[in-house]
């Protein structure tokens, strides 16, 4: 099934005129993303000395910089699919190393995105439709709150009202209270049945661009796919400015800092490339893995991969 699958997603996107590209795995700059560990190489020149230090170099989390590379040298659509590793990851729906899908459509806005996310996942899933909500409707209809303008203490409150166990404490940013209502209280609610979630806050716009509604809110022009209980897909309308694009990497930074985490270097490939011009363009990362997983009707990524690196969780 997974061998029928992989092949279906490549006739998918040859269909459409979608190229397939192989980007490398390692890279001498890291995620910033403070949410992101990356694993961290030492490469030692054949016949180096013992105490020359070895060059750090990292294994990709997503290939997502290197992708926006080639669609700045004027690839044109492009698609993936390749081993991500995330250090730390584990569990039934993790792993530190597992397949991942990702496609870029220059010309679309994450609106046109999300229908070729869900004509991919009519045709492996088997599923007749994928209904779609905005992130504030959404979250105003499970918890009665509005995201885009709720504060620290109301949503600290709800948190206590719905008697979860709260890691975070008053001093946490509404945004990392906003993804925790996310993960601990609204996705475990969700139906099984396929569910594009779009517009969300724009503190979590990551790599995507940010517009102003008309009502006065900004918001980040972002979608993710959820199905089973799952997250399955993250996209964006990507952002073109590198100014801004550097300054939310030094934004991840002190972030990281705040929190005790390594230091790691951003990555001036791609701002190089921003800056050259990367065109007006969509992106999406899907986990192949849980979509196999889904497809198999399997409770664990560990029923659907060959040989797990970490052995069945």
């Amino acid at each position: 099934m997974r061998a029928r699958i992989l092949q279906g997603i490549r006739a998918f996107f040859a269909e459409r005129g979608v190229l397939e590209v192989d980007t490398p795995a390692l890279s001498p700059a890291a995620s910033t993303d403070p949410y992101l560990s990356s694993f961290v190489c030492e490469y030692r020149p054949f016949g180096a000395a013992a105490d020359v230090p070895g060059v750090p170099l990292y294994l990709q989390t997503s290939p997502e910089f290197a992708m926006k590379r080639l669609l700045a040298a004027g690839s044109g659509p492009i698609y993936q699919i390749c081993k991500a590793f995330r250090n730390g990851e584990s569990g039934r729906c993790h792993s530190p190393e597992f397949t991942m899908l990702e496609w870029y459509r220059p010309g679309f806005d994450h609106h046109r995105l999300m229908d070729e996310v869900a004509a991919l996942v009519m045709k492996v899933l088997a599923v007749p439709t994928v209904a779609r909500i905005s992130y504030g409707e959404l979250f105003a209809s499970q918890t009665g709150l509005d995201p885009h303008c709720s504060t620290v203490a109301a949503l600290q409150q709800f948190c206590q009202q719905q008697q979860l166990s709260m890691p975070l404490t008053a001093d946490d940013s509404v945004d990392d209270w906003l993804m925790f209502v996310m993960a601990e209280y609204i996705e475990p609610r969700l139906s099984p049945a396929p569910l594009l979630v779009y517009d969300f806050p724009s503190g979590q716009a990551m790599l995507a661009r940010t517009v102003e509604r008309a009502d006065g809110i900004r918001v980040a022009q972002r979608f993710e796919l959820y199905a089973g209980g799952l997250e399955l897909a993250n996209g964006f309308f990507e952002l073109q400015d590198a100014a801004e694009q550097r300054r939310r990497f030094e934004v991840d930074l002190i972030r990281r800092q705040s929190l005790g985490l390594p230091a790691v270097p951003m990555d001036e490939s791609l701002l190089d490339a921003l800056k050259a011009g990367l065109p007006e363009c969509a992106g999406v990362a899907l986990g192949v893995d849980r979509l196999v997983m889904l497809a198999a009707n399997m409770q664990s990524i560990h029923q659907v991969t060959a040989l797990s690196v970490l052995g069945p969780a």
